[in-house]
């Protein structure tokens, strides 16, 4: 099995990701996932969460470069890229991970500012006189 690439994405977020048969490391921009994340335990669980799926934790390594938004969204898109990578590799991953919902981009993005508003949606206060 070669190595196989994917993209993520989330909000502004793109992960590139390559996933390739291994012993588990996952390495992002360099850095390992422990020290890019820190002590976000949960953020780090969102992101082993394909691999989990399809009980194969300890078999790839992943190499991914990440851009644009924050950590969390860009964690986010990296769990998109290697569900979209692990389901190009095997049509019994994709049968796993499309019930769980891995497969699908989480289109939630900011919304456009609007002339007249302060905000998207905020309007300036109101006066009756």
């Amino acid at each position: 099995m070669a190595k196989v690439y994917a993209t993520g994405k989330r909000k502004t977020a793109i992960a590139k990701v390559w996933v390739a048969p291994g012993s588990g490391n996952i390495i992002v921009n360099g850095l390992s996932l422990d020290s890019w994340l820190g002590g976000h335990e949960t953020i780090k669980m969102r992101v082993r969460q394909p691999l989990q799926v399809t009980k194969q934790e300890g078999n790839f390594d992943i190499k991914a470069t990440t851009l644009g938004g924050g950590y969390s969204a860009q964690a986010d898109a990296l769990r998109h890229g290697i569900s979209k990578a692990l389901a190009s590799m095997d049509a019994d991953f994709r049968a796993m991970l499309k019930p769980v919902g891995l497969l699908t981009r989480d289109s939630r993005s900011v919304e456009r500012k609007k002339y007249g508003k302060k905000k998207a949606r905020k309007s300036p206060q109101f006066s009756k006189r």
